[in-house]
Order: structure tokens, then C-alpha cells, then sequence
């Protein structure tokens, strides 16, 4: 039997998902993570949900990994000492940067320049040039080359990126560089700017190629330690690894581009929701990933998420094709205070973490936060985990009290407050990605997952207006199924620069043909059969005078006969959704992109047993929750006990083993043929 292993590795949890893709029966497991080696909790895991199975690891065909490895090596500052190549004349490349300073007027002011991952004593010119189409104007001076790369030696540096005027036409310069630094800087790892993105702008192309070169040698030690410890349990299968856009890559290519992971873990959970409204028949959904610290949300239509041409990670903004996922600090360890200065309520966006967590917890948390504030109301039943994980709900009032006290309110009040606030936090992220992009979040279903999503999923979707609300089955570790079930994806782009009066639809039909075989390369030499690989394409197109552009889906079809100005009037219209105009200057083609993308999985979701519609055979308990200024009677379910077609009316609290459903009074719960729970106002059932 083929089998398929989803690892993703969290800041708490670990969690992993084993499926067989022949009948779709899955075995699940999450295990406490080892933030000085991930590798640790990733094999303790794998042994774990193998042993459960009753399957060894040598059965496992492929191996499948989303992980944060990139994105701490950023956000900690751990990642490699650069050394930065540049032409003649740009030394100061990284510092100049752009004049873009986030936030408002006054961040001009106090807003602290972060420090460029290339310092500018790292940092060195060599002589020679490539002009603007591509041409040699002044060849390498290999001496100078060698000495300058002989400086950088005595830097002690421990990775190499060279970025040169023009390389992305022409990369000749970069490669006779690159060979004389493996002969002078033997052991280092070097990235090259034509290579990491083929694109023009100078700055984004040099800090895109300067990120993958800091991040590169830690992410490479990862890759290379934990691909020899599954080797060791003689697991042969192909190892990929999550890219940031929500495809795969090989691990060893992984080692190459790692600028590709550096929001490899958020896209788990999107592509976990793909999967799930695939089968459960939604088109358009916002998805809401609540942790213990943050919150992901993004925007999935038609079937497809939305894809930005940018990855941010802390101050950091690389030019590398990411899904458009938005982080906000609201998860439950955010800690609820009441500044003395404000006397206003504040909920994160300070976590707790995992140590010493919520007071709930018992393990010496104080802190009020969002996960006692749901114990106090009584929607966070004593046992989490099947009964594995106790709260105290004792030590969860005491700390909520000091919000009730510092507030003068009733501690049911305070807690209540505390939820309330961090919704709204929920709420803003998604008004983000929906309604300042253009979209009507009424046209959309609500997806919570993640271990507290389905506790405050149908709480936000009555604040979005998104129904169904939608609880997952699994919904604890489906940033883990989502590593199982996505496809092999790999990208090129090209620059272009050309007003539409001089281009051809011939010309670019002709540079994507070149670039549709270069990536069917790739992906067949990574294991892909070139039968099962798809190609599509972008073009960026902007009004010229602009200084951003909009990437618009084309096919080779659409591009013959007339194609461009089909384009034209296609971006005009996608221009006036989003900014709601259109301007009086000539189209302009910027950037050609081909993307190929292995075999959609296409593995199957076992149907649950069929119900009558009465959920009482699911029936733990009676419960009491805090709703509409008072207690209410409500019930505990065990989702594992619930049949397709049964119907849970709110209040109500669906308990299982890795995550919690809330449905809300004057709200109910039917339970579809594959186990998900979607959740409507009962006004409008």
C-alpha cells in the first residue's frame, strides 16, 4: 500500500498525519516539539503514528514537511553571516533600500531601520558590467574578483550572494564568480541573484538573493540531519518540503532555495482547506488558523487561494511567491491587560507560549488569557486531548478575576470582554484579506481550524457575515494534512518590460515555450512524470508610469490572435475591482512567469455513517456556557460519536481529541457526509 506522512512543526505541538492513499484512512499524532532541534520531535512523532498504524517507516512513499526553520532563523536573527558581491558602484545597495516606511506619518520619525542582512563591511564591488539587454560591456577583472573575494574570506563569512547589475539577462558574470568562490571560499554556499529571481529591480533581486543566502546554511543543516535520520529507519521514499505559495519542493532543492519556506508553515493549513472543501462542495472560503500565539487567515476562491508575488516575515519583504496570508498576534495563550495608563482592555499581542502557559493549564501561568477566559464561560470543557490534558478551571477565574477587578465589572463580564476583543482581532485580519482586497466576505464560508479555530469560528463568521461557519474533521493538526495532500510545484520568471505597442503575442509565446520546458525539467527531475505535470502562466501588467503591476492568469491559447489586447481588457477590469479605476495611459507588460505543478492527490475522504439527525447517541453531558449576559443550559458532544445528517442546536460544545467546536445559541450544527461541521444562523438554516 502507498502511504503519505504530513509532518508540521509547530511552536507547541508537532503534529503529524499519516494517510493511505488507496483508502483514506488516516492515523493522526501530535507530540510536544523541541524547539533547539525539530528533528527530535519530527522523528519521536514519526515512530509514534507509524507504531499506531501498525505500519513501519519504511513504508511510507512519501514524506511530506511544512516547517518554520527559515522563518525563526529570520525573526531570531540567527541566520548566516553574509557576504554580499556586488557591480562597481553598488556597495551600498542594501542600505539605500527603498523609501518605503511602514505605518503612518510618524514612523518617519521613530520607526528604527532594521539592519540589512548584509552589512555594508560584508560587503564588496567588483569590476566588469552587463548592460541593460543583456551585453558585455566591461569583461570580469578576475583579480580584483579574487581579491575581493579573498576580503570577505578574511570576514569570515559563512555564505556568499552575488547579485550583479544586469544579471538576471545575462548571468555569465555571476557563474565566473561563483566558480572562483568555491576555489577561494571552499565549504560556503553561494546563491546567485539569476538563479533566486531572474527579475529586474535591482534592490528586491540583491535582498530576495541575500535572504535565501542567510537563511540557507541553517536550513540546509536541518534538511540534511533529518533526511539521514528517516534514512536511518530506512524510510526510501521521496522528502519534500512545504514551499511558501503552497506547493512542494525536494528536500535537496529545499537546501538550494530556502527564501521558497519562509511562510511554509502557514500554507499547511491552507492547503489542508483546499482538500476539505473539495469534497465537502465550498468553492469560496476564508480559512482562520488559531494557535496558541497567532492567528492566520487567508482567502480561498473558487477553488484557488490567493497568491501574492511577496513574502513578509518581520521587517523583512522578499520578492518570492507566497499565499496571501495575514498574521495577527490573537491565539489562545494572547494575554488579556489593562494598561494603567489606558484603563482599557488589551488581549496579546503577548502570548504565554507554551511555558509558562495559561493558568489553566497548571503549570504556573498567572496571565489572564484567552483560553481562560473560554474555561471561565464554560465553552473549554476540564478534559482536552481525549482526557489526556486536564484545565483547571479553578486557577482560570483567579486570573480573570485581576481583568474583572482592575475593570470593576463581574468576572463572567471580564471574560467575556476578553473573547469579544480577540474576535475582533480575528475579524480585522480577515476584513484584510477580503474586503480591502476587493471581496464581499458574504460570498464566502468560514473555516476554523487549528487547535482553538472551532472554538471561536462561528463567533467571527456572525461578525463577517461568512456562513457556513465550517469545523474540519481533525481540525487540531490539519496544517499536517494539508502537507499530505498538496503537489509538486516549481516557478520561472522572466522580465519583460515592454508597452504593449511593442510586444507580440509571437514573442511571448515563444519566451513561455522556453520557460514551460525549463520548469517541466525541474519537476521531472525531481520524480515527476512529465504526464502528470501542468503548466500556467502570469503575466505582471501595469499602466505604464506605475510603480507596482498586477499578475494576470493567461493560457497559450488566449495569448494567439488578438491575445494582448484580450489581456489589456481583462487587467483593466481586474485594475477597477481592486482600486475601483481605471487610467488614461498604455498597458505594460513587465514580468513573464511559468509555474508547473505536479499530480493533484487525489485521494479519497472516507464517508461517515448516516444518521437520523438526532446527535443524542453523541451526548456526553449537560454543560452550562455564558451567553447573552447570563448562563445557559447547553450539552457536550463527542464529535466521534456523531453521524452525517445529525443536527447539534446551540448552545453546544463538540469536544475530540486534538481541538474544540463552539456553536453558539440561535445558531445549529449539521454534521455533512465526510464529518465536517458547518454551522448556520438557525434564522437562516
Amino acid at each position: 500500500m502507498a502511504y503519505r506522512l504530513g509532518v508540521d512543526v509547530g511552536g507547541t505541538f508537532t503534529d503529524l498525519l499519516l494517510l493511505n492513499e488507496a483508502t483514506g484512512d488516516f492515523w493522526r499524532h501530535k507530540t510536544p516539539s523541541t524547539p533547539h532541534d525539530s528533528s527530535v520531535g519530527v522523528m519521536t512523532g514519526v515512530n509514534a503514528v507509524c507504531e499506531k498504524a501498525g505500519v513501519k517507516p519504511s513504508d511510507v512513499d512519501v514524506f511530506l514537511h511544512g516547517t518554520t526553520v527559515a522563518t525563526n532563523a529570520v525573526l531570531e536573527g540567527k541566520g548566516a553571516r553574509v557576504g554580499l558581491v556586488t557591480t562597481e558602484g553598488y556597495h551600498q545597495v542594501m542600505q539605500i533600500a527603498r523609501s518605503l516606511v511602514p505605518g503612518g506619518l510618524a514612523a518617519w520619525i521613530i520607526w528604527p531601520k532594521p539592519e540589512p542582512l548584509a552589512k555594508l563591511e560584508d560587503t564588496v564591488e567588483i569590476k566588469g558590467r552587463i548592460d541593460a539587454v543583456g551585453k558585455e560591456v566591461r569583461p570580469l577583472d578576475e583579480v580584483d574578483v579574487r581579491a575581493q573575494l579573498t576580503k570577505l574570506k578574511g570576514q569570515g563569512v559563512e555564505a556568499v550572494t552575488i547579485a550583479l547589475m544586469n544579471a538576471y539577462l545575462n548571468g555569465s558574470h555571476e557563474r565566473r564568480v561563483a566558480e572562483l568562490a568555491a576555489e577561494i571560499l571552499p565549504g560556503v554556499l553561494v546563491s546567485l541573484s539569476h538563479e533566486v529571481l531572474p527579475e529586474m529591480q535591482e534592490y528586491e533581486r540583491t535582498l530576495t538573493t541575500v535572504a535565501n543566502a542567510s537563511v540557507r546554511p541553517v536550513v540546509s543543516k536541518y534538511v540534511k540531519n533529518l533526511r539521514d535520520k528517516l534514512r536511518g529507519l530506512d524510510m526510501q521514499g521521496r522528502i519534500a518540503l512545504l514551499r511558501s505559495d503552497g506547493g512542494l519542493m525536494s528536500s535537496e532543492k529545499s537546501e538550494e532555495h530556502p527564501v521558497s519556506l519562509l511562510m511554509s508553515g502557514p500554507a499547511g493549513g491552507v492547503t489542508g482547506a483546499l482538500w476539505v472543501a473539495r469534497n465537502s462542495g465550498l468553492k469560496n472560503i476564508l480559512t482562520l488558523d488559531v494557535g496558541g500565539t497567532s492567528t492566520d487567515v487567508a482567502l480561498i476562491e473558487n477553488g484557488e487561494p490567493r497568491r501574492v508575488r511577496t513574502t513578509d516575515v518581520g521587517h523583512l519583504t522578499v520578492r518570492a511567491s507566497s499565499l496571501d496570508v495575514k498574521t495577527v498576534g490573537a491565539g489562545g495563550g494572547s494575554i488579556a491587560k489593562v494598561p494603567e495608563l489606558t484603563r482599557a482592555l488589551r488581549v496579546g499581542p503577548e502570548s504565554a507560549g507554551a511555558a509558562p502557559g495559561p493558568a489553566a493549564y497548571g503549570k504556573g501561568g498567572t496571565a489572564p488569557t484567552v483560553t481562560d477566559a473560554n474555561v471561565v464561560l464554560g465553552y473549554l470543557p476540564e478534559d482536552l486531548l481525549g482526557g489526556a490534558f486536564k484545565l483547571d478551571r479553578e486557577a482560570a477565574r483567579t486570573a480573570v478575576q485581576t481583568i474583572a477587578d482592575a475593570l470593576g465589572i463581574d468576572l463572567y463580564e471580564a471574560a467575556r470582554g476578553i473573547i469579544d476583543i480577540v474576535n475582533e482581532n480575528m475579524f480585522g485580519a480577515l476584513r484584510m484579506i477580503s474586503v480591502q482586497q476587493g471581496y464581499d466576505p458574504r460570498d464566502f464560508a468560514l473555516m476554523g481550524f487549528g487547535g482553538a479555530g472551532p472554538l471561536h469560528v462561528n463567533a467571527v463568521a456572525k461578525l463577517m457575515g461568512s456562513w457556513p461557519a465550517v469545523s474540519p474533521v481533525s481540525p487540531g493538526v490539519l496544517c499536517a494534512l494539508g502537507d499530505a495532500t498538496t503537489r509538486m510545484r516549481t516557478e520561472t520568471a522572466r522580465s519583460y518590460s515592454k508597452r504593449l505597442s511593442a510586444a507580440t503575442e509571437a514573442e511571448v509565446l515563444g519566451l513561455f515555450g522556453e520557460m514551460d520546458a525549463q520548469i517541466r525539467d525541474t519537476l521531472k527531475a525531481d520524480g515527476v512524470a512529465d504526464a502528470e505535470i501542468e503548466t500556467r502562466f502570469e503575466i505582471d501588467v501595469r499602466y505604464h508610469g506605475q510603480a507596482f503591476e498586477v499578475p494576470m492568469h493567461v493560457t497559450l491559447d488566449s495569448l494567439k490572435d488578438g491575445g494582448l489586447q484580450r489581456l489589456a481588457a481583462a487587467f483593466d477590469e481586474e485594475h477597477r475591482r481592486r482600486f475601483t479605476f481605471n487610467m488614461d495611459a498604455e498597458h505594460e507588460l513587465v514580468n513573464l512567469r511559468a509555474v508547473a505543478m505536479g499530480k493533484v492527490q487525489e485521494i479519497p475522504s472516507l464517508e461517515i455513517e448516516k444518521g437520523d439527525g438526532d446527535p443524542s447517541r453523541a451526548k456526553i453531558r449537560d454543560h452550562e456556557v455564558w451567553a447573552d449576559g447570563g448562563m445557559k443550559p447547553a450539552a457536550i458532544y463527542d464529535r466521534s460519536k456523531l453521524r452525517a445528517g445529525d443536527r447539534v442546536p446551540g448552545p453546544a460544545i463538540i469536544t475530540e481529541m486534538d481541538s474544540t467546536t463552539l456553536v453558539l445559541p440561535d445558531c445549529e450544527a449539521v454534521v455533512d457526509a465526510y464529518g465536517v461541521i458547518l454551522i448556520n444562523p438557525v434564522s437562516e438554516g
